[in-house]
């Protein structure tokens, strides 16, 4: 009969989650592993192949949770425009509840090198994924008048990743905090700016 997990894998992946969040991949040593997982280095192994697999797993777990709020602020707005700006608002409320104020993503693409054959591609591939879900919502907007038919939701989505990227790496700053939610408004603003009257 096979012996049970004695670690459930949601829960470890959550728990490792925040531990990469907060230090990055690099700073990350093995033994922060065993402690904030409450496992040995064989278990770790066993269960997940490698700690650049472990991470892997991590920041795809970090990007669905992305996804899923980014839906649901968009889904509960009046207009995609709306929802657009209030997803920016969200991100800009450093209430110092996750484990790092930098976007996770953001985060690793820095301190990948360009060459780096798994993780950069990896991190590229999931940013690439939210400036598609970027880019569809504008589309969508454009679809319901709310903004102009000669915009291009590509180039829009484009730079709202810009704007974001530097939002989250702005907020790694100790003394950002006032900053962010400031500038946080400033791009919502900008955002429902594009409205049509």
């Amino acid at each position: 009969m096979a012996r049970q997990a004695r670690h459930d894998r949601q829960d470890v992946l959550g728990k490792a989650l925040e531990l990469f969040w907060a230090k990055g991949y690099h700073a990350t040593s093995l033994k922060d592993l065993e402690v904030a997982l409450d496992m040995r280095p064989g278990s770790i192994y066993a269960a997940f192949g490698s700690k650049e697999a472990l991470f892997s797993e991590t920041l795809a777990l970090y990007a669905e949770l992305s996804r899923t709020q980014f839906l649901e602020t968009l889904a509960a707005a009046p207009s995609r425009l709306q929802g657009l700006a209030n997803h920016v608002r969200r991100l800009g409320c450093t209430d110092d509840s996750g484990p790092s104020r930098a976007c996770m993503l953001v985060k690793t693409l820095l301190e990948t090198p360009d060459d780096d054959p798994t993780l950069r591609v990896q991190t590229e591939t999931l940013m690439r994924g939210m400036e598609a879900m970027f880019a569809r919502a504008f589309r969508e907007a454009q679809e319901r008048g709310e903004i102009a038919p000669e915009a291009h939701p590509q180039q829009l989505a484009s730079r709202l990743q810009v704007d974001i990227f530097g939002l989250r790496a702005y907020a790694q700053r100790t003394d950002s905090r006032a900053r962010v939610a400031q500038l946080a408004e400033e791009i919502a603003r900008g955002l429902e700016a594009r409205a049509l009257a």
